[in-house]
């Protein structure tokens, strides 16, 4: 399979659409480039403002510019959204339930700036902020699709975004949908659930899963709150050994811990075994490394089907690297600062 891979696919589009929507501002954190809108400054200098380190102020007057009828866009490293700027975010913003967006990147192991870079816990903490939406991209056509996606939100919405070179796995004309699953392959032995960049790596174990005689029904999620697509508990009942969730996130109070919820709630009583960072920090270092180390790549994930599955398929290194689901990036790397 050939996938198309993009470059910076957000910068351009979040300029063409922006352009007829004079209510939308954006707000920066010393992190412009970084963060992708160093052209849509360029483009629309009365319509940006650089509010330099400080994050809680930052949020603060994203709050103050929501309440006199703009839509503030702020874009920085996820992790100072949350760690640094909490009681802003949950005060300010989602307690008067604001049109606010909050444009994250450099989620999980995407970056090898180690722990105070990575946002391992935003997922779950942003879970549990009320009246709090909560999107993740996954490819390039879900970055260009997600700002239709958070712009119809009454209220705030948490943004996992991608930048740099990635792939293009959804068709362009399949854009990204409110609470709603992609289904990706079809089976009825488990289900294989997984979110952001672990998608990627999902397909590829999935295929090679495939080729060995196993049946995988694989859903994509990008909604991670709301979390309510029936397709989800449908799945989960239609196979016989249960289901794998992948997530670029810890396992508590992530993607794992929100099919653990509607499984319970349920009563479906199906097995789950949850692919993520097992109650740990990463350290620092380059996106494939950590991967592999922390047991987040296609070879991770058919372990854990074989868990699962109570079987070993035989499947290695080899078999998933004859796999390739897209070309050789180019230089540019994705996960530098």
């Amino acid at each position: 399979m050939t996938v198309e891979t993009a470059v910076r696919p957000h910068v351009q589009n979040f300029i063409d659409w922006a352009r007829d929507k004079p209510e939308v501002v954006v707000l920066s954190a010393d992190l412009t480039n970084s963060s992708e809108v160093g052209r849509w400054r360029d483009t629309y200098p009365d319509r940006f403002f650089s509010m330099g380190m400080a994050e809680q102020n930052m949020l603060g007057f994203a709050a103050g510019l929501a309440r006199e009828g703009y839509t503030p866009f702020i874009h920085t490293f996820a992790v100072f959204i949350y760690r640094r700027a909490y009681d802003q975010l949950a005060m300010s913003i989602a307690y008067p339930n604001l049109r606010v967006r909050l444009i994250g990147f450099l989620p999980g192991i995407t970056t090898p700036g180690g722990v105070t870079h990575q946002a391992i816990e935003d997922v779950a903490i942003m879970r549990a902020t009320p009246n709090m939406t909560v999107l993740e991209t996954g490819d390039a056509t879900e970055v260009e699709t997600v700002l239709d996606v958070a712009q119809a939100v009454d209220g705030p919405v948490y943004v996992r975004m991608l930048r740099g070179v990635m792939p293009r796995l959804f068709p362009r004309g399949l854009p990204m949908r409110l609470d709603r699953v992609r289904v990706l392959s079809e089976g009825s032995e488990c289900a294989v659930i997984s979110a952001g960049i672990e998608t990627e790596e999902a397909l590829r174990a999935v295929r090679a899963l495939a080729a060995r005689g196993v049946g995988v029904r694989h859903l994509h999620v990008s909604t991670h709150k709301p979390f309510g697509d029936p397709e989800i508990l449908a799945s989960i009942a239609g196979v016989r050994a249960g289901v794998v969730t992948v997530e670029n996130h810890t396992i508590v109070g992530g993607l794992g811990s929100a099919v653990a919820e509607r499984i319970a709630e349920a009563g479906l009583g199906k097995r789950l075994i949850r692919v993520g960072l097992q109650d740990t920090y990463a350290h620092g270092a380059g996106r494939a490394y950590l991967a592999h180390e922390y047991g987040l790549d296609a070879l991770g994930v058919v372990r854990a089907v074989e868990r699962l599955l109570g079987r070993d398929t035989g499947i290695g290194e080899t078999d998933l690297a004859a796999v390739p689901l897209e070309p050789t990036r180019t230089a540019e790397r994705s996960d530098s600062l």
